[in-house]
């Protein structure tokens, strides 16, 4: 199992995670304030896939939302959130992505993207 804590890893950043009520989105990177804010009141397994797609914005240098820098922050967070050999395991026990999205703790967002990026290698194995 993948052992990723997105919270530990904003610290490690120095990025700041405020929660608050948001009336847009589930979550929001402020460059200029070096600040996450995540939607309150989210379950864990959403709040958790939302701060590591924020994480990617901050990690990987974004100062606006244009579309490619989405997909980019939802491949990263995927990348950080899905572990593939349990994954794999979960894929041959059932065909429903939103039971492995419950089993391995991530949104079935995430794990779609990560399905499309590794779809041979999970079908192989």
């Amino acid at each position: 199992m993948r052992d990723y804590d997105p919270y530990q890893h904003a610290e490690e950043l120095g990025v700041k995670v405020i929660h608050r009520r948001l009336t847009t989105g589930t979550g929001l990177w402020v460059p200029d304030l070096g600040v996450i804010f995540i939607q309150d009141g989210m379950r864990v397994v959403h709040d958790r896939s939302t701060l590591a797609h924020e994480i990617g914005h901050a990690d990987l240098g974004h100062w606006d939302s244009r579309p490619k820098h989405e997909v980019m922050a939802d491949r990263y967070a995927a990348e950080r959130m899905v572990d593939p050999e349990q994954l794999a395991d979960l894929m041959r026990w059932s065909p429903d992505p939103s039971r492995w999205s419950l089993e391995m703790g991530v949104s079935t967002r995430l794990i779609r993207v990560y399905w499309n990026q590794h779809r041979r290698e999970l079908e192989a194995a």
